[in-house]
């Protein structure tokens, strides 16, 4: 399965959730929707990064794909961009990481001078926002639901970056 297939579950949350939003008179209920379009996105980031270090090792050797299949299998909200550099895509070798942040960082400016926006601004927010809807049960009370929607595409691009550079 391709990584971005994963992409389609969020996807299609969310336009279940853009023809209801409007109805939704409730802040309390529209609030609750925004944190699971948090929690669905942060749920589908997880399982195309394991998909892409799962087929990347898959490429190189059996063992090694047995071996990231296992290290993937928790990965639980554990995607920051630092953790991504850190603990995964460094663990592949310096040129990966290095790789990675370049990619990275000219997405980045891409995106800036395009969308006047930030991916790793809006992909760390998606990120927090889940974690404290998650494990806390805090809404992001500083986000609206057009800003939660517009963060989870933005976010796709850290995605697209990894997968570029965990190409052989």
């Amino acid at each position: 399965m391709a990584y971005t297939d994963h992409f389609q579950l969020a996807d299609s949350y969310l336009n279940h959730i853009d023809s209801v939003i409007g109805a939704i008179a409730d802040p309390f209920i529209q609030s609750r929707y925004t944190g699971f379009l948090a929690v669905s996105a942060v749920t589908v980031y997880e399982l195309a990064i394991k998909a892409i270090f799962i087929e990347f090792a898959a490429g190189k050797h059996k063992v090694l794909a047995n071996f990231t299949n296992v290290y993937f299998e928790r990965i639980n909200g554990r995607i920051k961009i630092d953790t991504l550099k850190e603990e995964y895509v460094k663990k592949f070798g310096e040129k990966y990481m290095k790789r990675f942040v370049r990619k990275l960082n000219e997405k980045e400016s891409e995106i800036l001078r395009l969308n006047h926006a930030s991916l790793k601004t809006c992909y760390g927010n998606i990120v927090t926002w889940r974690n404290n809807f998650v494990h806390e049960g805090i809404v992001p009370t500083n986000a609206t639901h057009d800003e939660v929607k517009k963060s989870y595409h933005c976010g796709k691009y850290v995605i697209h970056c990894l997968a570029e550079t965990m190409r052989r």
